[in-house]
């Protein structure tokens, strides 16, 4: 559920909030949280790899449980709460053996559901088992990109990837971004939709919301002095002086291809559709 805020202010803000109805109270654990030192942007040198991070409240991390590699087992779902380094919500599991842990919780998840993992699963809602168990025109999400890899896809609120065909030992998905990939029927997916869907529908409203969550101002390239940025420079507003935009590293920022030739993925059948320009 969301929340619509107006506030009676001369800048009319609008701000739309998560109202977090129907989740359970957080209670700290501490074998399944930890905390996360923070960058803030910079390298092992001190120096700002990532420009725009800094400050924000302090979060604990909760560790996920990876039960593709647990088969045959069953999960009863204890709680469903808030992950403050994630857009989607979490539930709190407990695994046949007594052992507890954390899993992104598909939509319409409630606590006190029992859910499968495994090989003798068929696939049906919230079950987590191998692509090629998952029948075609499925939709599931927190797919692994490699089998038994720690990386894992379609993860955010409300993603969802729909699985289209099966070509020998490899599966077809389109991704919510509109790629069209081959996978591994090994990899393992969890059928469903990731749970927090209006998500999306979030407004921050204002600065200082941004502030708390670890983001700092960004500011235009042609307000800088020109050892800050090509685009800098010169008196009053002007133009920015180059035949294209660049970065603030000088390589071009429309337009050029920067990815590698040799780093083009051969399991991507489709590439996404790119964004067209305004």
């Amino acid at each position: 559920m969301i929340k619509i805020v107006k506030r009676r202010s001369s800048g009319k803000i609008i701000e739309i909030f998560e109202t977090r109805e129907g989740l359970s109270r957080t209670i700290r654990r501490k074998a399944l949280t930890k905390r996360k030192v923070r960058s803030s942007g910079r390298d092992n040198l001190g120096r700002i790899s990532v420009r725009h991070r800094g400050g924000g409240s302090k979060r604990l991390y909760r560790t996920l449980a990876d039960l593709g590699g647990v088969n045959n087992t069953e999960a009863k779902v204890i709680s469903i709460e808030y992950d403050p380094f994630r857009t989607a919500r979490i539930a709190l599991v407990e695994l046949s053996g007594g052992r507890k842990g954390y899993i992104i919780a598909p939509e319409g998840l409630k606590a006190g559901k029992v859910i499968k993992c495994g090989d003798d699963t068929k696939g049906r809602k919230y079950e987590r088992c191998q692509l090629k168990d998952i029948p075609i025109g499925s939709e599931i999400f927190d797919v692994e990109i490699l089998p038994q890899s720690k990386n894992h896809m379609v993860r955010s609120a409300g993603a969802k990837a729909l699985l289209t065909a099966k070509e020998g030992a490899r599966v077809l998905l389109k991704l919510p971004s509109g790629e069209r990939r081959y996978f591994d029927e090994r990899c393992y997916g969890t059928v469903g939709q990731a749970s927090n869907s209006e998500h999306a529908n979030i407004t921050i409203g204002k600065a200082g919301r941004k502030r708390r969550m670890g983001i700092r101002p960004t500011v235009r390239g042609k307000a800088m002095h020109p050892k800050a940025h090509p685009h800098g420079g010169g008196e009053g507003v002007n133009p920015i002086g180059l035949k294209y935009p660049k970065t603030p590293w000088g390589k071009f920022a429309i337009g050029k291809k920067t990815r590698s030739v040799r780093k083009v993925n051969k399991n991507i059948l489709k590439p996404r559709p790119r964004k067209k320009r305004k």
